[in-house]
């Protein structure tokens, strides 16, 4: 079966052909760990992790390898303002590598608890700095990159074509506006180049900054990637993921400097997912309160109802976050789980039934990874004409793509039911009624009394937007 999915760089959905036949050599731009990040940014890397692990469904073996930006990125892509670790660290009068490794943990405390895989690689950029030089020093050999005002930049002059994702409209839209916005850096030659290495003529106060042959200094942003890349994945990579924020002027510069680099094609595929956007707008770090991953938690929202909620929708869509949304979602999830803990582990697996299904769900998620109807095909399994057994493992199947722990959270609603006798359920139930009572008359010393009472007999609850729910501890 050919795997499809959508290849930003020739913008059509094409079909996926490795460099090593059945291996897969994958990058995907790391979190920049100046702050937490917010369920947008989540939904970009819950996508990717559906798609590497639709790849090892469709029977590739998938090698991926992240970066973990702490030190280069700057405020503007635009090669100004301060570098944003520098300006976490001021924020929280903390040294920048205390501000790296908080953000970091924070970054994958989110990542793993929406059921994503760790990555095979994961390496910070100040582990790197001996490869950003040499690829500077052989970039500045080739002519591709000069020195002025003490910094080095790469000259996007000497390409035939550097928007190598845009389209001829876009281009000339790009050529006319191209950070008119920001600060003119009078080093460059062309407004497009971008700066590979910054020595202290650009940032007197950097807090980090290594000896390199153009003086005492820092890479710029966009060298890491293609750095990182090559040192865990060699001179051919075979699929590079991003967030659609990450296209321009972002990946646009990787390729410029990795095939000046390397004199050749360096990455055949480019996979982009887009925005999740609220009521006014796209998420932002810009935008004071952060929504994370935790403070979902925090509401009493599982973290996979919300992976959930994104394999609902298309990767390439822009998707509208809303509370309302969200608890849609719950209650889909949790009437799901609910069908799934009815099954009984009874009888033989149909196997031709189960790889007709089997078949069907492949289909889907190498239809440029269509997780909805993915999700279609799993409903339809369970309503299918055949019995339990078979059911159960297809649900196990599908999960491996889905990661929805669906007979996990089956079996704890299975246990749960079965701890629960009529009498203490009444209890439950009246308990809440009285506590809500209370809660109406502002009498919340009651109320917390009664949230006392529940604990003391196992029983926690939790305030929803779906209501209050409760479970034994």
């Amino acid at each position: 079966m050919d795997f499809k999915f959508y290849n930003t760089a020739s913008r059509n959905v094409e079909v996926f052909k490795p460099n090593e036949e059945g291996k897969v050599a994958m990058y995907t731009c790391g979190p920049t760990v100046y702050h937490f990040a917010h369920i947008g940014n989540i939904r970009t890397y819950i996508m990717q992790d559906a798609l590497i692990k639709s790849l090892e469904y469709a029977g590739y073996d998938v090698k991926r390898v992240m970066n973990i930006t702490d030190v280069g990125h700057l405020s503007s892509d635009a090669d100004t303002g301060e570098d944003k670790m520098v300006a976490g660290a001021k924020r929280e009068h903390k040294t920048v590598m205390e501000i790296a490794k908080f953000y970091t943990d924070a970054f994958f405390k989110d990542f793993d608890a929406v059921g994503n895989k760790r990555p095979d690689v994961v390496e910070p950029a100040t582990n790197c700095i001996p490869e950003f030089i040499h690829m500077v020093e052989v970039l500045l050999e080739k002519g591709y990159a000069y020195v002025a005002g003490g910094n080095v930049y790469f000259d996007t002059s000497k390409l035939k074509d550097y928007y190598v994702f845009s389209s001829s409209v876009e281009k000339e839209a790009l050529e006319v506006g191209v950070r008119d916005d920001v600060e003119e850096d009078t080093n460059k030659k062309n407004k497009t180049d971008f700066v590979l290495w910054f020595t202290k003529s650009k940032f007197e106060d950097q807090a980090l900054k290594w000896e390199s042959p153009w003086g005492v200094g820092y890479p710029g942003w966009h060298i890491e990637c293609s750095c990182i890349s090559m040192k865990h994945l060699g001179e051919y990579m075979d699929i590079h993921c991003g967030g659609v924020d990450n296209i321009f002027p972002h990946h646009t510069n990787e390729v410029a400097q990795s095939e000046a680099y390397l004199g050749h094609k360096w990455c055949n595929y480019w996979f982009h997912s887009n925005h999740l956007n609220d009521q006014s707008g796209k998420m932002s770090k810009s935008k004071g309160a952060i929504l994370t991953v935790s403070v979902l938690q925090e509401k009493g929202y599982d973290p996979l109802v919300y992976r959930f909620f994104c394999l609902q929708s298309h990767y390439r869509k822009p998707l509208v976050f809303s509370w309302e949304n969200l608890d849609n979602t719950v209650t889909a999830y949790n009437k799901l789980v609910k069908r799934v803990s009815e099954l009984k582990a009874e009888g033989v697996v149909d196997e031709v039934v189960k790889k007709e299904f089997e078949d069907k769900f492949c289909e889907a998620v190498s239809n440029d990874l269509n997780t909805s109807m993915a999700i279609t095909i799993l409903y339809d399994a369970l309503k299918a004409d055949t019995n339990d057994a078979t059911k159960l493992a297809l649900v196990e199947s599908f999960d491996r793509v889905l990661s929805l722990d669906l007979i996990g959270h089956a079996k704890a609603l299975s246990e749960a039911g079965s701890k629960v006798d009529a009498e203490l359920e009444a209890f439950i139930n009246d308990a809440i009624a009285r506590r809500a009572e209370a809660k109406k008359a502002k009498d919340f010393a009651t109320a917390d009394a009664i949230r006392d009472e529940l604990l003391a007999k196992g029983v926690e609850i939790k305030d929803t937007r779906e209501g209050v729910v409760w479970h034994l501890v």
